[in-house]
């Protein structure tokens, strides 16, 4: 069903959580609020730290030791940019600028099935997040975020076998731009569809909301608002944001969000219903209470964070203009903390992390989008082991 949805006001205040996997039930909110971030604390990103990376600390989640690359699972990809997978363990990729989708088997085979049409590739745009339905072995259903002329738009369709069928819009009218333009989709705890959308070049838009733009939003698989949004008529879950490219949910249930900055810092979030994330008012952690600050931040050219993961008591950053991975410690009050750098310069630009079935995670480059050095491999899909 087609589904232009009207925004209302969007209600500011926190729901209570739930530990049930219901459709219906409350994600779990943030637990923390980080209050002290004045310095804006520069991640580690030199050698390794024997206290707190080669054995696991008490208390502490992981075993703490460096992760390492498996193997180079897939080369001569185009842009690869969204990464989930199926029940057989092999994985849905999209290609950006070409709008191929493709299933890369865990033996490294790839097998096309089909094209999107309408995908604008320009940009940042083009044929993005792709997210496999919770029930897919029923109903065969898989779910794609792309920009077209007009707009960015969720859609769905079915896996025919070893094609993809018609596609059929979930959500338009999401606002569109040459950079910005969010894009990560995932299914969450809780059985709904989370989305992520960017403020377009058009800072504003992240405040108002009357707009899909710079925001997370929260629906149901046909479209509409998720019950227990904020405004039970708007699908907007947080706003707020300047271009989200990783969503992520740790072993409580908590929702992790890593966002671009602007000059200055990006961002890694602890995501919570109604909050407001400061965009374009406040950059890093500003201290007003207005708004949640950041859990960490990152000078820009360490990180600009796309995809995000979260395996071994840790959640994973993969950083485009940063050109390395990012492991993240996580307590089990709702704490990141212990950024630690790996595989810097290593592989170019990493757009995606993902943790497949066995465990390992799966890291794209993102080498052949205008923007990086690619070589001949590229762009690859590599295995870590974490």
């Amino acid at each position: 069903m087609r589904s232009r949805l009207a925004l209302g006001t969007l209600v500011l205040s926190l729901g209570a959580a739930s530990g049930c996997s219901s459709p219906d039930a409350e994600p779990i909110p943030r637990v923390t609020q980080p209050t002290d971030l004045p310095s804006q604390p520069t991640p580690s990103d030199g050698e390794e730290d024997p206290e707190t990376d080669s054995e696991t600390e008490p208390g502490s989640p992981g075993r703490g030791g460096p992760p390492e690359v498996a193997d180079t699972l897939v080369e001569g990809l185009e842009v690869p940019w969204g990464v989930d997978f199926l029940p057989d363990g092999a994985a849905v990729v999209t290609e950006r600028i070409s709008g191929r989708v493709v299933r890369v088997g865990d033996d490294g085979r790839v097998t096309p099935l089909g094209t999107v049409s309408g995908a604008v590739p320009q940009g940042e745009a083009g044929l993005l997040g792709v997210a496999v339905s919770p029930a897919f072995d029923t109903d065969r259903t898989l779910y794609l975020y792309l920009t077209t002329g007009t707009d960015n738009r969720v859609v769905r369709a079915e896996l025919d076998g070893t094609r993809l069928g018609r596609t059929t819009v979930v959500l338009d009218g999401i606002p569109a731009g040459f950079i910005h333009d969010g894009g990560r989709i995932a299914f969450g705890p809780d059985g709904h569809l989370y989305v992520t959308t960017g403020e377009t070049g058009d800072p504003e838009l992240a405040q108002d909301p009357q707009s899909l733009a710079g925001k997370i939003l929260r629906i149901t698989t046909d479209g509409r608002p998720a019950p227990g949004n904020p405004d039970p008529d708007s699908p907007v879950w947080s706003l707020g944001h300047r271009n989200v490219q990783g969503l992520a949910w740790d072993d409580e249930g908590r929702l992790w969000a890593s966002e671009f900055g602007d000059s200055e810092w990006d961002e890694l979030n602890l995501v919570e219903k109604g909050g407001n994330y400061g965009w374009p008012r406040v950059e890093g952690a500003g201290g007003d209470a207005s708004y949640v600050d950041p859990q960490l931040v990152w000078p820009v050219d360490q990180a600009s964070p796309s995809g995000l993961a979260f395996a071994d008591g840790h959640l994973w950053m993969a950083g485009l203009r940063g050109q390395r991975l990012w492991r993240i410690a996580v307590s089990a009050d709702g704490t990141a903390s212990r950024p630690k750098a790996f595989f810097t310069e290593e592989y170019g630009r990493l757009r995606t992390v993902a943790t497949a079935p066995d465990g390992l995670l799966w890291l794209t480059t993102s080498n052949r989008d205008g923007r990086g050095e690619p070589v001949p491999a590229d762009d690859r899909i590599l295995r870590v082991r974490p």
